[in-house]
């Protein structure tokens, strides 16, 4: 359980299923042309795990300082795992998912396709080692990574299959999942910046320059609660432009996306203690689960327009 929690495991069974819906719930729903079978498709989402659970692992070993007085309850390095396991984890898993990804990649004929693997490993790494330590490169390198997580599926499963006859629906269905990989972005960023402004006093005695220390809380809360307000103006233009006639689709987006992010700005706003920005982040969390589940509606919302 320790090692689970250490590869943060949540996080991961998130991955599975935004890259499952994606391939079952809209590309196969559609008959859409795909390259990967069963066995490449999961071949992919094996790969995406190992290197996010090693990226998951170096950031709790270089987190072990900030850690400890931030969150000396949840601290694993050192107490439940040895540094040196850990290190060994990072190391098999990273070795792991390239592998892998090299043996998809040739697998479907694009072998150049292996170098995003090893540029997402990498960037793990320094983000975890060094840019998450500064304004908010490191919040924006973070949130492009769990975006990458959604694009990659298009990546490998449709850009190989294009030809000139389906090209226009190949690209229609790429723009999809395009936008939920902006609005993870959206999303995760804000929750990046929420829990900077949590790990202040943490992050300040590491001698970090995170957006709170340098700006203050104050100013940092103002500029999460500017940001956060682009995803709520992109979900209602969506429902708007392509929703107008689905209530049931309207109905979710209001409940289980819109509500919750309302709710979680007008929390940031007036966030005064770390019981608030954990609150903030859980429903953040929230919102990226019920997002990627409303990926369940487009057979819905595609058939009946």
């Amino acid at each position: 359980m320790h090692i689970l929690n250490l590869i943060r495991w949540k996080n991961l069974v998130l991955i599975i299923i935004a890259q499952v819906l994606i391939k079952y719930a809209l590309f196969e729903s559609f008959d859409v042309p795909t390259t990967l079978n069963t066995l490449g498709f999961s071949l992919l989402v094996i790969t995406t795990l190992c290197i996010a659970a090693a990226g998951n692992i170096i950031n709790d070993i270089y987190d072990v300082e900030t850690d400890t007085i931030n969150k000396p309850n949840k601290v694993i390095i050192g107490k439940q795992v040895s540094e040196n396991l850990a290190y060994n984890l990072f190391f098999t898993l990273n070795i792991t998912g390239i592998i892998l990804g090299f043996f998809l990649a040739q697998s479907i004929g694009q072998g150049s396709f292996f170098a995003i693997f090893v540029i997402i490993s990498l960037a793990l790494y320094v983000y975890a080692s060094y840019l998450k330590g500064t304004v908010l490169f490191g919040n924006i390198l973070i949130s492009f990574l769990v975006a990458m997580s959604i694009i990659i599926v298009g990546i490998f499963d449709l850009l190989p299959a294009i030809n000139p006859q389906n090209r226009a629906t190949q690209l229609t269905f790429f723009d999809i999942i395009f936008d939920y990989a902006i609005f993870a972005f959206l999303i995760n960023l804000v929750r990046e910046m929420v829990k900077d402004i949590q790990d202040v006093d943490g992050d300040y005695k590491a001698g970090m320059t995170t957006l709170p220390i340098v700006l203050g809380r104050e100013r940092t809360n103002k500029i999460a609660f500017v940001i956060s307000m682009i995803p709520i103006g992109a979900v209602i233009y969506f429902m708007v432009t392509y929703l107008y006639t689905q209530p049931i689709a309207i109905g979710y987006f209001l409940l289980f996306v819109i509500a919750p992010l309302i709710y979680a700005t007008i929390k940031i706003f007036g966030a005064a203690d770390n019981f608030h920005y954990k609150q903030i982040s859980l429903v953040y969390k929230l919102v990226m689960l019920f997002g990627i589940l409303s990926l369940l509606l487009y057979p819905l919302i595609i058939k009946t327009t």
